[in-house]
């Protein structure tokens, strides 16, 4: 066994009604001290998986292993895996410390070891102050780091957290978010996280694997799964974007013409091959598209400005290039001095390598 295949899902198979698979042969390699989430929407199967992980589901097929032993047969309270739940699960009748130390009076730790463990963990999440309340006196970003300690409170091989911060308020989600990376950073233990927001697995992950329909649509760090989406799917799912279906119509070296069905032609730069006549989405982020210097770029194409939005440190316009195509551009509020209004005629623009070409 390797570091860079510390937990392993073996063509991984899930089916509840034994016809049809919410998890389909799934195949999937974690390493040691990474920090990965399945990300993904509601019945893509991401949290069936972490559950097969876990021991609450068994697998319809396939095999789990971590650090190379067979978790075929082994019961959820032998595996060694801490979890974090969205509803913190603690003991209401119990204080912080006694939460913290039941998980190691259930395997027996010797009472100064205990005693020593719960003290350690409670400065890692910054709560020493808070071990003798119950969870009903903290708040919830408080109960979130209790729920967290007690997971790692036992040196556990692999962390699970499934939405754990979902029941929390925006601004608090994002300093937890950023919380749980330093401490992951700190400690180097093995989390998988599951999560349907996509902000938050761009933040935290090391790599993310993006799920769809019980199958992983791409495996990728944050910044290849932003930037160059393989499938329309994750394009569609992974922030936003604007997408326009065509056709190769040509190219040189890496720099393909596509024909868009409405007529539009543009150049997309692109790494992977692509053959004439082949059937492609282009994918534009609304941040890479330019107001007011379109004739410097590559591509460029006028339209009417349907609606701003304003959104604080940005404006969204949506300019309609035809009767069923439309553009989302990003405008900085900052540093931008154009005015922009409904009815307003503009041209959009937009270099080779800001946009990704597709199969579709």
């Amino acid at each position: 066994m390797s570091s860079s295949n510390y937990v392993e899902f073996i063509n991984v198979d899930k089916s509840y009604d034994g016809r049809n698979l919410v998890v389909d042969d799934l195949s999937l390699s974690i390493s040691q001290g990474e920090f990965l989430t399945m990300l993904g929407p509601s019945g893509s199967g991401k949290t069936t998986s972490l559950m097969m992980l876990a021991g609450f589901e068994a697998p319809s097929g396939g095999h789990i292993r971590i650090a190379g032993r067979s978790l075929d047969s082994v019961p959820p309270h032998r595996r060694n895996i801490g979890m974090v739940f969205q509803n913190y699960a603690l003991f209401p009748h119990m204080t912080v410390a006694e939460n913290l130390d039941y998980p190691l009076r259930v395997r027996k730790a010797a009472k100064a070891e205990r005693e020593n463990r719960v003290r350690k963990v409670l400065d890692v999440v910054q709560m020493g102050a808070f071990a003798d309340r119950k969870p009903a006196q903290l708040s919830g970003g408080q109960q979130q780091r209790i729920a967290l300690a007690r997971a790692i409170v036992f040196e556990p091989d692999v962390v699970l957290m499934d939405e754990p911060l979902g029941a929390l308020d925006k601004n608090l989600r994002e300093h937890l978010q950023l919380e749980i990376k330093h401490l992951h950073e700190r400690l180097g233990i093995t989390i998988v996280y599951v999560t349907h927001d996509q902000s938050e697995a761009l933040t935290m992950s090391d790599r993310v694997a993006v799920f769809n329909a019980g199958k992983i649509e791409q495996l990728a760090h944050p910044a290849e799964l932003y930037e160059r989406p393989a499938t329309a799917f994750v394009a569609g799912f992974i922030g936003e974007n604007n997408r326009l279906a065509g056709h190769i119509s040509g190219h040189n070296g890496d720099e393909y013409a596509v024909q868009t069905e409405t007529g539009h032609s543009m150049v997309v730069r692109s790494s992977e091959p692509f053959r004439e006549r082949q059937r492609v989405i282009v994918s534009v982020r609304p941040e890479r598209l330019r107001i007011g210097s379109a004739d410097a770029c590559t591509n460029s194409c006028g339209g009417t400005v349907e609606e701003v939005i304003y959104l604080g440190d940005h404006k969204r316009v949506h300019v309609r290039l035809d009767a069923t195509s439309t553009l989302v551009a990003k405008v900085p509020n900052a540093g931008t001095n154009i005015d922009i209004k409904p009815s307003q005629v503009l041209s959009l623009g937009w270099d080779s390598s800001d946009a990704v070409l597709i199969p579709a």
